[in-house]
C-alpha cells in the first residue's frame, strides 16, 4: 500500500497550479497570502463542513464535496450582495482517505472557485479525528451592502429559485424518502449541487434603498427570523405562493412543510419595495422570482391560512440548528 503524503507534500501537490488573479500579490507557500486593496468595503465569512455532520463520502464524488464547500461560502457573499474575493482553506484529515481523494477534492474546489472568480491564496493542514474542511473567504462589496436590519414595514417578500428541493434531496439519498427517475435525480442534486445566488445578489446591491436579504441555509422560517429579529419587524407569509418545483410536487405534493423547515436552498430571501412585477424583477435578477409574503408590524411571523398557535405564529416549523443537529 502506498505511504500516504505528508503534510508539506500534500499541501504542495494541492497549490500546484491554483490560478491567480490580478489581485492577488502572493499566494500559497508564505506565512501570508498578500493582496491587493479592494476597491470597496470587504466581506469576510467562514463555513466549516464536517464529516458525520454536514456530509458523508458515499453521498458524492470527492469533486462534488469540494465545489460544494466553497459554494456554501460563496452563498453569504451573494446574500450581501458582494463580489467573491479570495480564500483560504483548512483540511483536517482523518486517517484512511487517499492521496487520490484529495487530488479529487481540489478539483472540484478549483473548478468552483474558477468559475465565480476566486483565488485560493492558501491555508492549512491538521491531523484529526473527523474529516472537515473549513474556508474563509474575503469578497468586495461593490455597491450597497444587504443588511438583514434593512426590512421595513410594507416591503414584499422575495425568494429566488424554488425551495425545499434539497431538503427532498437529503432525505432521498438517507432513505428516508423514496423517489424515482428525473425527480430523484433533480432533488439529489439540488443538494449536492447548490448554486450561490451571486449575480442576483450583486443586482440587488443596486436597488435603492438597499433591499435586506440572507440565504436560505438553515430554511425559510429559520432564516426569515433572522431578518426579523435584526430589522424589529413581522411578517405575513402565504403558503400558497412559496415556490415548488415540480420534482418537490412529485414527491411531497403540496405539503410545504419541506420548503418552510428544510434548509441547504442557498436560495436568496430579500425584502423590498413592491414597486416591479415578479417578472420584472426575475429578469433583473437573472433568477425566477416569487413574492411570498410581506413585512408587517410587530415582531412574528405569520402563515396566511394556516391554523395558528398562541399570539399567531406557528412554533413547529424550525430549520437548521448546528448545535442540535444530531439530537
Amino acid at each position: 500500500m502506498k505511504k500516504p503524503p505528508g503534510e508539506f507534500e500534500l499541501i504542495a501537490r494541492l497549490c500546484a497550479g491554483l490560478p491567480r488573479s490580478r489581485r492577488t500579490i502572493l499566494g500559497p507557500g508564505d506565512d501570508c497570502a498578500i493582496l491587493a486593496p479592494s476597491r470597496g468595503p470587504q466581506l469576510l465569512t467562514i463555513d466549516s463542513m464536517v464529516e458525520g455532520v454536514h456530509f458523508k463520502l458515499k453521498w458524492g464524488t470527492p469533486e462534488v464535496l469540494g465545489a460544494r464547500s466553497l459554494t456554501v461560502n460563496l452563498s453569504d457573499i451573494a446574500a450581501m450582495g458582494g463580489e467573491p474575493a479570495a480564500c483560504v482553506v483548512n483540511l483536517a484529515i482523518r486517517p484512511g482517505l487517499s492521496q487520490a481523494f484529495f487530488d479529487r477534492l481540489y478539483r472540484g474546489l478549483r473548478g468552483a472557485a474558477a468559475a465565480a472568480g476566486v483565488d485560493i491564496v492558501g491555508g492549512n493542514i491538521t491531523r484529526a479525528d473527523q474529516f472537515s474542511i473549513t474556508i474563509a473567504l474575503l469578497g468586495e462589496a461593490r455597491g450597497s451592502v444587504l443588511l438583514r436590519q434593512n426590512a421595513h414595514t410594507g416591503d414584499a417578500i422575495y425568494v429566488t429559485g424554488t425551495l425545499g428541493d434539497a431538503a427532498l434531496g437529503w432525505r432521498i439519498i438517507e432513505g428516508e424518502l423514496r423517489a424515482h427517475g428525473a425527480a430523484r435525480k433533480f432533488l439529489v442534486d439540488r443538494f449536492l449541487n447548490p448554486t450561490a445566488r451571486l449575480e442576483a445578489g450583486r443586482a440587488l446591491a443596486r436597488i435603492r434603498p438597499a433591499p435586506a436579504a440572507v440565504d436560505l441555509s438553515d430554511g425559510l422560517w429559520q432564516d426569515l427570523g433572522h431578518i426579523l429579529e435584526r430589522s424589529g419587524v413581522g411578517a405575513e407569509i402565504d403558503p400558497a405562493a412559496i415556490p415548488l418545483s415540480p420534482a418537490y410536487r412529485a414527491v411531497a405534493g403540496s405539503d410545504t412543510a419541506f420548503a418552510l423547515g428544510g434548509g441547504e436552498d442557498y436560495e436568496l430571501l430579500f425584502c423590498t419595495r413592491p414597486r416591479l412585477s415578479d417578472a420584472a424583477l426575475s429578469r433583473r435578477l437573472g433568477v425566477t422570482v416569487h413574492r411570498i409574503g410581506k413585512i408587517v408590524r410587530g415582531n412574528r411571523a405569520i402563515l396566511l391560512g394556516e391554523r395558528k398557535g398562541a399570539q399567531g405564529s406557528v412554533p413547529p416549523l424550525t430549520g437548521w440548528d448546528q448545535l442540535r443537529a444530531n439530537d
